[in-house]
């Protein structure tokens, strides 16, 4: 195994990566860091979860020159979130070399994106639309950018902002280095990466290295009136730390938090009409562990990196193949294990199949949990924790355990405190709004001609450029331009 010490970095980078408990490079990492460094354009194919981040955060932080108070790399990223937490990363990994990285991204007041690039940024990190937003009102210079990197190109692809990545790249200094990040190549990306990068070197992560075999992947099949109740029974079983709950539309992921809360359980939902200090303060609950359920669609849920995610709910089946792939990749991160349990309704199983085809991985059927399971895993759980207790030799009521025990024989009493600790299924009557099932489509991103790079998003979820500009643009118009035609049109 190669360590990052192998790779001759800088003490203030070594430093920084040891703080973070990082040791060892993945195959994606200890294939691109070199080659990064040495100033070449290359082609990392690889999924979310194999240390992408790092892979071409290290060579950033490494080529930045902090005497120059200048935007000397760019990364683009599909999401909002995604931007947040690559910035996130690089500010930790830039930490102890004093480079600085500032995420621009729609639904954050523009002011404050200015002054914050005005402050000394070594590094933007943005979204494409908000970018261009920047660029065009000239509040943004790209002309001293030495490295761009394309982060999840595939996903830009298929929302829609092919044409803005061009654009973007387009304005930058011909002589720059590029790097790309893609779980996918369609042709689309190919041909970007023909049009815009230079001899590009091509790293691919072998299947067997980005599968993750440490994800346990299962489906159950049922009606679509049986899901709620059946993943109620599953969170009853499994007690997950930290679990994420997919759910295909907006409509369907405020019904299934707020269902999910009735009947007591710690979960909060999010997705792209949630205001942008309600999604921060969610995701930093859910980070903290104050909820440990996240209700989330696939737009709001991009890129999510939160460690100690034990479980990923797929409540709805998703869109296509490289969607399920991202969903999972949640789960199993940092060499932990996970669980994926998919919900799938009779009409959906030919889609599931696809899917399994196409990842090269078959899921292990699951029957739909009943009552007498959710109270079997419960009494399962507590007995495990009452093991746990004894093996730490944490006695602190010994005394009055004592006393009962002179009272009671122990076979009782242990039958009692059970009795007490497991508690009965909750019932509470939620209402949920039954979705159709998904109409199988031939997969975008993995089908011949890849995607042509729509736009608009699927039923029930927002459109993704408006989406990525945020809340103060429509369809591409400033809020300060739209204030000046009203008043035109007033006069």
């Amino acid at each position: 195994m190669i360590t990052f010490y192998d790779l001759g970095l800088s003490p203030h980078v070594i430093r920084a990566v040891s703080d973070m408990g990082f040791e060892t490079t993945t195959p994606i990492q200890e294939q691109t860091i070199p080659q990064a460094l040495e100033g070449r354009d290359l082609i990392g194919q690889a999924q979310t979860g194999t240390g992408k981040t790092a892979a071409f955060g290290i060579p950033l932080i490494e080529t930045c020159n902090v005497s120059e108070n200048i935007v000397q790399c760019l990364v683009i990223t599909p999401t909002r979130e995604l931007a947040m937490q690559v910035a996130e990363e690089l500010n930790k990994l830039g930490q102890y070399k004093g480079v600085k990285t500032v995420p621009i991204y729609g639904g954050q007041d523009f002011q404050r994106q200015i002054r914050a690039l005005k402050n000394r940024a070594h590094i933007i990190v943005g979204t494409p639309g908000r970018l261009l937003d920047h660029m065009n009102r000239k509040t943004i210079r790209l002309d001293t950018v030495k490295t761009i990197v394309l982060d999840e190109a595939d996903e830009m692809l298929q929302m829609g902002f092919i044409e803005d990545i061009e654009t973007i790249l387009a304005a930058l200094s011909a002589d720059r280095q590029t790097l790309l990040f893609s779980a996918t190549m369609p042709p689309r990306i190919q041909t970007l990466a023909e049009k815009f990068m230079n001899n590009p070197l091509i790293v691919k992560v072998k299947s067997k290295e980005v599968t993750v075999p440490n994800i346990a992947q299962q489906y159950i099949e049922l009606a679509e009136r049986q899901k709620f109740d059946a993943l109620c029974r599953i969170l009853d079983i499994e007690s997950p730390e930290l679990a994420i709950i997919f759910g295909r539309t907006k409509r369907r992921v405020d019904e299934l938090s707020e269902a999910l809360a009735k009947r007591g359980y710690d979960a909060e939902g999010i997705h792209g009409d949630l205001t942008q200090s309600k999604r921060e303060s969610v995701l930093r609950k859910f980070k903290e562990g104050t909820i440990d359920i996240l209700v989330a669609t696939d737009v709001a849920a991009r890129g999510l990196d939160v460690s100690g995610v034990s479980h990923v709910f797929n409540f709805d089946i998703p869109q296509d193949p490289e969607s399920y792939v991202h969903r999972v990749g949640r789960t199993g991160r940092a060499g932990n294990t996970g669980l994926a349990i998919t919900f799938v309704t009779p009409r959906e199983v030919s889609h599931l199949r696809t899917i399994e085809s196409i990842t090269k991985r078959k899921m292990d059927r699951r029957s739909v949990p009943n009552v007498v399971d959710a109270i079997e895993g419960q009494q399962r759980q507590i007995v495990e924790r009452i093991l746990e207790i004894i093996e730490a030799g944490d006695f602190t009521h010994k005394s009055l355990a004592e006393e009962l025990l002179n009272e009671h024989d122990s076979l009782t009493l242990v039958s009692a405190a059970l009795k007490l600790l497991v508690k009965e299924p909750n019932t509470t009557p939620v209402n949920l709004t039954e979705e159709s099932p998904l109409r199988v489509k031939k997969p975008r991103e993995f089908s011949k001609g890849g995607s042509k790079g729509r736009s608009t998003d699927r039923k029930g979820a927002p459109n993704r450029k408006e989406y990525d500009r945020g809340k103060d643009f429509d369809r591409g118009k400033s809020a300060g331009k739209k204030k000046f035609d009203n008043k035109n049109r007033k006069k």
